[in-house]
């Protein structure tokens, strides 16, 4: 009998591309769908980014390119972490370029991780929950064993050294951390990230040699609550230990380009991005070629475009959450970073729709709000931890389309019984 393989039967899909999707359908039906579904800008790429990729195709650069990208691009993000985010010992050797950050992502746990060997235990990838939908699955599917280190919104959606100490065993390869997060919108303090990063050079010198972090920084430019963005891999002691995890998506209004990127620092990342280049150069080689000139463009150039679309996102998350906040039963968590609402709506479960749906869970909210409301947005569950009891809106799109979104919700609820 024919059949898919196991691995990939078993793989949950991406319940935010799901909800993306299922709401661009229904506004290709001619509905009046307002998604609140996908992590992605609304703004159009800086001119000066586009007419360098324009240049570059005309020029010809339309070939093959090394794997992991050309040398001026590969020295630019160096460069940019060198001197941005205080890495130290990051050469363009330690730079690898993939299509997006979650391909990025993809290589990179898979040169990270090991499936286990017979009578072995898994490598252990310590996860704070919840987190954003394809950390787990990617991590999985790479041969890890995820540990779900719980928060909650009275902790801000932040893990403490004491529950990370606590959680590291011999077996832990790998720490993930997002800040500021995919779905919370909160961020870790540079004091925060200092504590963390003891307690990873304490363990790495005692139960867990092996122990590295991922962090993703992709939305380290869209801050607004009065918290700097700090690089952990800045950390002199754990430098080595870091894979920094970035890409052009979010903060440049690029999510279609699938331009991504790992640094890493010392004589360990210059392994790893040897890694990444073996693995990547039998899976998708360089990224489309006309696009590295649009790289150091980017690094360079559109500083202030960039402050403009952090400015609008700090005053869409203020409207967001006064408007969440006026709505009963509905708890916002203000957020600090990146451009996520991910309001509490448990208070609301067990009532029951206008059309005479149950609600049980957020992923049942979120359906009935799509059917009965037309608003897309993303249910918790599959983030983790206490996930599941709140929903993500995507607040990248304009103030119009937020304030009439909230009367939608705030009409779905006022109608349950």
């Amino acid at each position: 009998m024919l059949s898919i393989s196991q691995r990939v039967k078993s793989l949950k899909p991406s319940v935010t591309v799901a909800f993306m999707n299922r709401a661009k359908a229904m506004k290709a039906q001619g509905l009046d769908v307002l998604s609140f579904a996908a992590g992605e800008p609304d703004f159009d790429t800086p001119s000066a980014i586009k007419e360098s990729a324009i240049t570059s195709l005309r020029a010809g650069n339309t070939k093959y390119m090394p794997t992991l990208g050309d040398p001026a691009s590969r020295g630019s993000i160096a460069k940019k972490l060198t001197e941005e985010n205080g890495i130290p010992d990051c050469t363009p050797e330690h730079i690898a370029i993939g299509s997006g950050g979650k391909h990025s992502l993809f290589v990179a746990l898979h040169v990270l991780l090991d499936e286990p060997t017979p009578g072995a235990a898994r490598q252990e990838v310590l996860l704070p929950v919840p987190a954003w939908v394809s950390y787990a699955p990617i991590a999985e599917l790479a041969g890890g064993k995820v540990v779900e280190i719980q928060t909650s919104p009275d902790s801000g959606f932040k893990m403490t050294p004491d529950q990370l100490r606590k959680a590291i065993t011999p077996n832990s390869r790998l720490l993930i951390l997002n800040s500021p997060s995919n779905p919370c919108g909160t961020m870790y303090s540079p004091d925060e990230l200092r504590a963390i990063g003891k307690v990873v050079a304490e363990a790495s010198r005692t139960i867990a040699p092996n122990l590295t972090v991922l962090s993703d920084e992709i939305y380290e430019k869209i801050v607004y609550g009065g918290i700097p963005h700090f690089s952990i891999g800045s950390i002199p002691e754990i430098a080595e230990r870091v894979i920094t995890l970035n890409g052009l998506s979010k903060a440049y209004a690029m999510t279609g380009w699938r331009v991504g990127y790992t640094g890493a620092s010392g004589a360990f990342g210059l392994e790893f991005t040897k890694g990444m280049a073996t693995l990547q150069g039998q899976m998708s080689t360089n990224i489309t070629s006309f696009v590295y000139a649009a790289i150091p463009t980017a690094l360079k150039e559109c500083a202030a475009e960039v402050e403009k679309m952090r400015d609008a996102f700090a005053a869409r998350g203020t409207l967001i959450n006064k408007r969440l906040a006026a709505i009963p039963g509905v708890r916002p968590i203000p957020a600090t970073g990146a451009f996520y609402a991910f309001p509490d709506v448990s208070k609301l479960f067990g009532k029951t729709t206008p059309g005479g749906k149950p609600l049980r869970s957020a992923m049942e909210f979120s359906e009935a709000l799509l059917a009965e409301k037309l608003v897309a947005a993303v249910p918790g569950e599959d983030f983790g931890g206490c996930g599941g009891n709140h929903l993500r809106f995507s607040f990248a799109c304009s103030e119009d389309q937020i304030n009439k979104g909230m009367d939608r919700l705030a009409d779905f609820v006022a109608g349950l019984k």
